[in-house]
């Protein structure tokens, strides 16, 4: 009896040790700071208190399927307040902004492994709007950034699925935040939505449209606790037209 206990314990490891990993959803995440899988929080809070350093929001997405000839990224994000207009420490990048610029762009390659970039660190970064009260979604207490970033058609990538893959990290800087000049309302609570990421592929061929979270909530990351209604912004595909020379 003892060598067939054995035999059913030594069963029982083998199986264990072979169990495939569990599989990721397909979706996007958004979190402070790193990756959600590293570590980022969704929830930042900021005594408002410096001009100096920055924050970075991270944003991650996770494929249904292997993706080939992979191009570029089209990425839009929303940022709503519950302020009946948006706060001027929230005016980033348009001209005449109160903080512009106080928004930038960058890869994310999480630690190489999780999160790494999808493009090998060989893409170019691209702001392409900042639009308050955006055509899609006309409200005065509602921002939409829309992003690219796009390699040359020699560096396309095979992508695969069930992987997850740093799409971007926006660095959101602390200037104007105290003193004389200053932008009001930085402690206001502030809820930003990652809506969409659309992968684009050589030709249109196999273009991959990708509009919620791997799981409830997970492309939400909030300022200074929850915001506004983040379901106030619904996802509408957009039109690229002013980038499409960055795939080429």
């Amino acid at each position: 009896m003892a060598s067939v206990r054995c035999l059913l314990l030594a069963s029982g490891l083998v199986a264990a040790t072979f169990m495939p990993a569990p599989s990721l959803a397909a979706g996007m995440n958004m979190a402070w700071t790193d990756c959600a899988a590293l570590g980022g929080t969704p929830n930042l809070a900021f005594a408002c208190d410096t001009n100096a350093g920055s924050h970075a929001l991270v944003g991650t997405f996770v494929l249904p399927s292997a993706v080939d000839s992979v191009m570029g990224c089209e990425i839009v994000i929303d940022l709503v307040s519950q302020q009946a207009t948006l706060p001027a420490w929230w005016e980033l990048f348009f001209t005449g902004a109160c903080r512009q610029p106080s928004l930038a762009i960058a890869a994310y390659d999480g630690d190489g492994a999780t999160c790494a970039d999808w493009a090998r660190l060989r893409a170019s970064m691209n702001i392409a709007d900042y639009l308050v009260s955006p055509v899609m979604t006309p409200a005065p207490n509602i921002a939409r950034i829309k992003c690219v970033n796009a390699v040359q058609q020699v560096d396309a990538q095979s992508l695969v699925g069930d992987r997850e893959y740093g799409g971007f990290q926006l660095e959101i800087d602390h200037q104007k935040t105290v003193g004389s000049p200053s932008c009001a309302d930085c402690g206001n609570p502030v809820c930003l939505v990652f809506n969409s990421l659309k992968v684009v592929t050589a030709g249109n061929r196999n273009d991959v449209f990708l509009a919620s979270g791997t799981t409830a909530a997970s492309n939400i990351a909030t300022w200074q606790g929850p915001g506004g209604n983040c379901q106030a912004v619904p996802v509408r595909r957009e039109t690229w037209g002013r980038v499409k020379a960055l795939y080429r």
